[in-house]
């Protein structure tokens, strides 16, 4: 019966504990101005993003020649296109674009470098292979590499997130290996060793909880440079194929005609330096807010 109790008591002072943490977090978070600058720009585009049906009064893909290179007006609020295609229906179809794309590079990415950065750091035979072919792809530049791959898989919005997150993994499971290998020293881990305990429960229980903060900052990292690394692919096109509204294909668009038609390269344009700027202060701002040594105050 005391055991239970105990049991019990214990149980309600975790969940009071985890309560009390979360609501650390969200202070320091509304006291960070870099972190909540960044936290509104990804609302705001995560709000375009699920609202683009209903914000839009013009289809994305529709031509219309004799409107063609028209300035931006009450009609047509970002101008219209070389073919009549309108731009602020585009730009906003090209951001729920992008944004598919960073969240599924960044959830990819987190899930396969926590695995083979937990792995590489607990088994030494693992980590020198891991590591290696780590090394081999970050010895390339991203975008060479990524464009090698669209080469050889086509043009296609799966094939970008494939290549991409065949770009990052690598980043993110340095930083896994990085923070376990330190967390795999600690006492705890000895003691749960020496009493049996298995591998994948000491991996999976005990290490990856410990290495998650440092996983959120770089995958937030890794969104904003899959934004910009498909508008890249796209621009050159290797990425997603014409005419589905890209932001990177929509610029791609423009450059012929950005003497003549300054919005259409612009408005895109700078959607993609907001929405990286909001993700890269968010970034900076919870690893700030995660760093238990940091007395950084913005």
């Amino acid at each position: 019966m005391e055991a239970a109790i105990e049991k019990t008591n214990k149980a309600q002072l975790q969940k009071e504990m985890k309560k009390q943490q979360r609501k650390l977090m969200l202070k320091r978070l509304l006291r960070s101005r870099m972190a909540l600058t960044g936290f509104i720009i990804l609302i705001v585009a995560t709000i375009i993003t699920f609202a683009a049906p209903l914000i839009t009064s013009h289809d994305p893909l529709q031509v219309d020649p004799v409107n063609r290179l028209q300035a931006p007006s009450a009609d047509h609020y970002f101008g219209t296109d070389d073919v009549g295609r309108d731009v602020f229906s585009r730009v906003v179809y090209g951001i729920q674009e992008s944004m598919f794309v960073g969240l599924a590079v960044a959830f990819v990415t987190a899930i396969l470098g926590i695995i083979f950065g937990l792995y590489s750091a607990y088994y030494n035979t693992l980590d020198h292979i891991i590591m290696r072919i780590n090394d081999g792809l970050m010895a390339f530049p991203s975008i060479l590499l990524a464009i090698a791959i669209m080469a050889a898989l086509g043009p296609k919005t799966v094939n970008v997130i494939i290549a991409l997150s065949v770009v990052y993994t690598p980043l993110i499971a340095r930083v896994v290996r990085s923070s376990a290998l330190v967390i795999k020293e600690q006492t705890y881990i000895e003691a749960m060793k020496s009493m049996g305990g298995s591998s994948n429960r000491i991996i999976w229980r005990h290490i990856a909880p410990n290495t998650l903060s440092p996983l959120l900052v770089q995958a937030t990292f890794v969104f904003a440079m899959a934004i910009i690394n498909e508008a890249m692919l796209s621009f050159l096109g290797a990425g997603i194929p014409a005419p589905e509204p890209s932001l990177g294909n929509i610029l791609y668009d423009g450059k012929n005609v950005i003497t003549k038609a300054w919005w259409m390269t612009l408005f895109p344009g700078l959607a993609v330096i907001l929405i990286t700027l909001g993700l890269n202060m968010f970034g900076d701002g919870m690893r700030d807010i995660l760093d238990p040594h940091s007395n950084k105050s913005n």
